[in-house]
């Protein structure tokens, strides 16, 4: 992150300045999921994609705070529908609060998302964004119904970690490169990036959830298969 430094400090900044609200009942499930640490890869994607060209960081900064809110929601709500009790090593939302909370919160985060990205007044990446979303939902969806089938094969392994992961990688690489003006095949090709990096990343974290260590994962090993989702080990 060396080139990014000053931004990604931000971006950080930003991220948690999402918990100071007026809202008494919301404050501490909100500033405990903003607290609660991450790689921040996402957002690094979207300013190193936007360093590559003309780099405006009153545009960048609100983007990359987005991305990082919207996977924030993502992981809330996930957690809330396969009753996860763990993750990065702390209690979830919904265990500490329930479900119904959890999916509350999730949702006001993917609302904030689509504030910061519309505080940007970029017409196109507002328009991938809420394609994200869709395409997410969507993938939750597969996942959720196709849950404990043993007949999956492999292409349909593929089409799931693009929805649950990949997209949101490829995402954050085109609306950084976007955001700062590159011309379209430049953005098409960062998003083909974005979308790449984003399947190995999940094809390892799935090989992890078989051989790493809990107390590494900061999660439960063997997870996902518990809850009946086939990953490419399995």
């Amino acid at each position: 992150y060396e080139p990014i430094q000053e931004g990604m400090a931000e971006v950080e900044a930003s991220f948690r300045a999402v918990g100071d609200v007026d809202l008494p009942w919301m404050v501490e499930p909100l500033r405990y999921v903003l607290e609660s640490g991450g790689k921040r890869i996402r957002p690094a994607l979207t300013l190193l994609a936007g360093k590559s060209y003309h780099y405006n960081p009153k545009l960048m900064i609100p983007l990359a705070t987005a991305v990082e809110l919207f996977h924030t929601a993502t992981l809330v709500q996930d957690d809330a529908i396969d009753k996860s009790a763990v993750r990065r090593g702390k209690p979830t939302v919904n265990s500490l609060w329930g479900e119904a909370i959890a999916v509350l919160l999730g949702d006001y985060l993917f609302a904030k998302a689509a504030e910061l990205v519309c505080s940007t007044g970029n017409l196109r990446v507002m328009s991938i964004f809420a394609q994200t979303l869709m395409h997410i939902s969507s993938g939750q969806l597969r996942q959720y119904i196709s849950a404990y089938d043993w007949r999956q094969d492999r292409q349909e392994y593929y089409q799931q970690i693009e929805s649950k992961t990949a997209w949101l990688f490829s995402v954050a690489a085109q609306s950084g490169a976007l955001m700062a003006e590159a011309l379209a095949e430049e953005a098409e090709a960062l998003r083909t990036y974005g979308l790449d990096l984003g399947m190995a990343f999940q094809i390892v974290d799935d090989i992890l959830d078989f051989m790493g260590d809990e107390e590494e994962l900061g999660k439960p090993v063997a997870s996902d298969l518990l809850q009946g989702t086939l990953t490419l080990p399995a």
